[in-house]
């Protein structure tokens, strides 16, 4: 498996093949347009996505996520702003359950304290069982709950 690197333009199709994979699996809240070319290119102009890949193909991405919905959320502490947010961790269904989303998670995290953020903040499905066993090494803080995006999401945060 390849070192994370910073994604650019040249991913692109990669990228959105990745994310077409975990369309309508279980849990995931992805549609038809979302993720899309749109929000890549979001990413990229930010420099927030981070890919991951083996044989030259992309097989893992995740991206630094800015979401003014998310960031309002009044379950987040007003001590820890500002926080960031990771999103849109895709791992190729062919590679799950190796340890990837963990290192892509660990990365976010470390790229988010470089940028000045003072603590990470996320949604994840309350009952995706396997993203909340990823994430359980981390030690995050379950400080909430929400409904959005069709979905009930257990909200996570930790200082960085």
């Amino acid at each position: 498996m390849g070192e994370i690197e910073l994604a650019t333009k040249n991913d692109r199709e990669q990228i959105l093949a990745l994310y077409e994979m975990q369309k309508g699996r279980e849990f995931c809240a992805w549609d038809e347009d979302y993720p899309s070319n749109e929000t890549i290119d979001f990413d990229l102009s930010r420099d927030a996505l981070f890919i991951i890949k083996e044989d030259d193909k992309v097989i893992a991405a995740i991206s630094l996520e800015v979401d003014e919905a998310v960031d309002s959320l009044e379950c987040w502490n007003k001590d820890l702003f500002p926080g960031g947010e990771l999103a849109r961790v895709a791992v190729d269904p062919s590679m799950q359950g190796k340890g990837i989303a963990r290192k892509l998670m660990q990365r976010g995290m470390d790229e988010l304290k470089a940028r000045g953020y003072k603590s990470i903040h996320f949604l994840v499905n309350k009952y995706n069982v396997k993203a909340i066993r990823c994430y359980s090494v981390f030690d995050f803080n379950v400080v909430g709950e929400c409904f959005m995006y069709d979905q009930d999401f257990l909200c996570y945060e930790k200082a960085l």
